[in-house]
């Protein structure tokens, strides 16, 4: 059968025999994955092996089987295929068919990669971490060590330019494919209500409506099996299927498979079905529009599974699928306007992913700085920063960066690396069995089911006697085998400790009976169901979390004893003198407790606490919660202001603001905490002494100029000026104080004008002035008059600023 492919294949093999790189573009349906690779077996350069790398195990082995059945041969013979669970390729297969991830084991333990002719990069647009990593690597290869190795980029969307620049400018062949007629329909979407209903009534209308199978996109594993549900009974000529990662390959080829005579598949997939697969006879796509993608918290060391918008260049190759081998529609539940807002292409994984495994690969390839790789986007700084600490934490590499010897033991184990100095750690210790297991668990999505309960999915595992089941036992064996751990049954109660191995910061103990509320050893808190079959244990080793640092959702997790964790991390364990300051009562309590991380075993009254220590700690509670929590005396209180305000007209004075004085707590704070556990002990003749202090006597002499503490009236009596006032320096006196003054007083060199709160003698409140002359002058007449009357034994003369000041009655004077 001619592909779409073939007519550029002549091109392609022409790049390939003049250079050793090539791009290929070719859309969905073309033929790129399945045709590319056995054209280049009779080629004169080709003598040795094509690897052509896929991005999903699925794909692996359905694009081998398509080779091998269009030889009439059997996959492992001419085509074969690598994954992690199962290979099939002998000493005569010429196309292996491998994930990224096998790929990168074999280059890593022969970097010159003898006896392979070419390497196929099959939607090398996806932008995996390991494909990233995969295609780095082969290029470094191939600039040193083989420059007659062929490399060939292949997608469907593929970014040419970037790739271009990233290939030295190779040949870029495109094939404009077979383009059978595509109707896009855009359904709309309430989105207010649940995703799973609207999908099963838009899948059941367009059966009805449309001929053929249908293809329905959905994010995740959950939403596949909620619209399987909602769907409810469905016509008796339509079988249903379920295609994603955790699924026997028998029912992965039953979902792609053509259907019997007479009869249609819907199939529910997750993006799995995107890309390098076909899936017979789908006329039909509805598209949620939604993928589930894993975004790295990397100040929390978590990842979240996010549900979000798909790509552009996502719904596209899904609506794609409708018109591989005849005329289709693509429904979508979302508006057509807004598919211009949606983002172009996924984002990198390499921008966002924990990037130890990939670290630990470069410094063993002999590259310290991975930026200087050929990769289309260089892995940020912070986040190498953050694995080369996490690799430093397993001993994987020295206080130098080198990798150590357990650091080259963990990468011979292809595991992620917390993973494989589980494996490690757990052999020594005995665990080895119980930690192959978990292993499997944790890196197989869905064996066993998705419970959190690790023993749970354990049980449900070892009694599963399918294919699957069968070949991560094998897996199993053979990690067993390369690590020399007894082929013996796990202890179910070792899996707690195996995990905890892998994760020791993860390690958590219940809060209280009934939150469903964890705490950690590093810190994080964790949430649980109640309702988990793990609820009511103590303590938990806990493997997979997601969410958010506040409180990330606990996804897989095994019971654990206290005594196990201590044993495990005895040398965790340390005894700390808390000296906790309580901002309620402004004091500390030192207490002694023995902690394990952020964990507290136990505590108590300390018996010998460290008095600097809690002097330390009432400085910090200080800096942490504020300066209102000391005792300020209004004398205190002025002089802070009386400070800010003099500072506003000659900088050179000294502020005694909040972030003046936190930052010298030191320097005047201190000193006043000798011997003290509460801050309510310091006196307030201290404390404006400790403020006097850190002025100095020079600069003191400078803010009684500026500012002075007093105003003292022309009959003697001194009245403190409140600088914190809304109208600005007040005073409050009684008017006869202040008979005799012709000219209003000022402060600040003169420059501020005292805002004078004159007041009767019983203190009430007469005027407020700036400028006492214009007083006397004007409204003062009107004001003696009617005091006259109130306080008849108090002079009230008509010219108050000739008159003699007093404090005086008539009679007394």
């Amino acid at each position: 059968m001619s592909l779409p492919i073939d007519a550029v294949l002549p091109d392609l093999l022409d790049a390939l025999k003049a250079g050793a790189r090539a791009l290929l573009v070719a859309p969905p349906g073309a033929g790129k994955t399945t045709r590319v690779a056995p054209a280049l077996l009779d080629q004169t350069w080709c003598d040795g092996q094509v690897l052509l790398l896929v991005p999903r195990r699925l794909a692996a082995r359905a694009a081998a089987e398509f080779m091998a059945s269009a030889l009439s041969e059997k996959p492992g013979d001419t085509i074969g295929y690598a994954t992690r669970l199962d290979s099939k390729a002998g000493k005569n297969t010429r196309v292996v068919v491998m994930t990224h991830g096998v790929f990168l084991a074999r280059i890593q333990s022969d970097p010159e990669l003898a006896g392979v002719s070419a390497v196929l990069f099959d939607e090398v647009h996806e932008r995996s971490l390991d494909n990233d990593l995969a295609l780095a690597l082969a290029l470094d290869a191939a600039a040193g060590l083989r420059e007659d190795l062929r490399i060939v980029a292949m997608s469907a969307t593929l970014d040419i330019e970037r790739f271009k620049r990233l290939l030295n400018d190779p040949p870029t062949i495109v094939s404009e494919g077979k383009s059978f007629p595509l109707d896009v329909i855009h359904a709309g979407r309430d989105a207010t209500a649940r995703t799973e209903p609207q999908m099963a009534s838009t899948i059941r209308s367009a059966l009805a409506v449309h001929a053929g199978s249908l293809l329905a996109f959905l994010p995740g594993v959950a939403e596949i099996e909620r619209t399987a549900d909602a769907l409810g009974t469905l016509p008796a000529d339509v079988e249903l299927h379920k295609l994603h990662g955790g699924i026997e390959p028998a029912s992965q080829r039953r979902a792609l498979a053509k259907p019997p005579a007479g009869m249609r598949k819907l199939v529910l997939a997750t993006s799995i079905a995107e890309t390098s697969v076909t899936l017979e006879d789908v006329r039909i796509v509805v598209d949620s529009g939604l993928a589930r993608r894993p975004r790295y918290d990397r100040g929390a060391g978590l990842t979240r599974l996010v549900t979000e918008r798909a790509s552009r260049a996502a719904v596209t190759q899904r609506a794609g699928r409708a018109a591989r081998q005849a005329p289709g529609v693509a429904i979508r539940l979302w508006e057509e306007a807004a598919t211009a807002s949606l983002p172009a292409h996924d984002p990198p994984e390499i921008l966002e992913a924990d990037l130890s495994s990939l670290l630990l690969t470069c410094l063993l390839w002999g590259e310290a700085d991975p930026a200087r790789l050929s990769f289309l986007d260089a892995p940020p700084i912070a986040a190498l920063d953050e694995a080369r600490a996490r690799l430093s934490a397993l001993g994987a590499i020295d206080h130098n960066g080198r990798v150590t010897d357990h650091g080259r033991a963990i990468s011979s184990v292809p595991l992620e690396p917390r993973l494989a100095h589980m494996l490690l750690d757990a052999r020594v210790r005995g665990l080895g069995s119980a930690a192959t297991e978990v292993a499997v668990l944790l890196t197989e999505r869905g064996l066993g089911g998705n419970d959190p309960d690790l023993e749970l999915r354990w049980r449900r595992w070892r009694g599963d006697r399918s294919p699957r089941a069968q070949s991560a036992r094998n897996l199993v064996s053979g990690w067993r085998r390369r690590l020399d751990i007894n082929e013996r049954d796990a202890d179910v109660h070792d899996l707690g400790k195996a995990l905890a191995l892998a994760f020791p910061d993860r390690v958590s103990r219940r809060r209280d009976a009934s939150s469903g509320s964890w705490q950690s050893i590093g810190g994080r808190g964790f949430r649980l169901d109640p309702a988990s079959s793990l609820a009511s244990s103590q303590w938990l080793a806990v493997g997979e979390v997601a969410g958010r640092a506040s409180g990330a959702r606990i996804l897989s997790a095994a019971a654990i004893d206290e005594q196990d964790v201590l044993a495990l991390f005895a040398n965790r364990i340390e005894t700390r003198h808390d000296r906790d300051f309580d901002p309620a009562t402004g004091a500390v309590t030192p207490t002694r407790s023995r902690r394990l991380g952020a964990i507290r075993l136990s505590s108590g009254p300390d018996p010998s606490p460290d008095r600097e220590g809690i002097e330390r700690a009432l400085v910090k509670g200080v800096r942490e919660h504020g300066l209102d929590h000391l005792l300020w005396d209004d004398r205190s209180l002025q002089l802070r202001a009386r400070a800010a305000f003099a500072h506003r007209h000659d900088t050179s004075t000294p502020l005694l603001d909040d972030e003046t004085l936190l930052e010298r707590a030191d320097e005047w704070l201190a000193p006043l905490l000798s011997g003290k556990r509460r801050l309510g002990d310091i006196g307030s003749n201290a404390l404006v002494g400790a403020l006097e202090g850190l002025i100095g006597y020079e600069l003191a002499r400078v803010l009684d100029m500026l500012a002075p503490a007093e105003f003292v009236s022309p009959a003697g009596s001194r009245h403190a000026i409140d600088y914190a006032a809304p109208a600005g320096p007040t005073v409050e006196v009684r008017a006869q104080a202040l008979f005799g003054l012709s000219q209003h007083p000022h402060v600040a060199n003169g420059q501020v004008p005292l805002t004078l709160a004159i007041t009767s003698p019983a203190g009430r409140p007469i005027q407020t002035t700036k400028d006492l002359p214009g007083f006397w002058a004007g409204s003062w007449r009107d004001v003696a008059k009617d005091m006259r009357g109130r306080y008849p034994k108090h002079p009230w003369p008509d010219d108050p600023a000739s008159a003699a000041p007093t404090l005086r009655t008539k009679r007394a004077g």
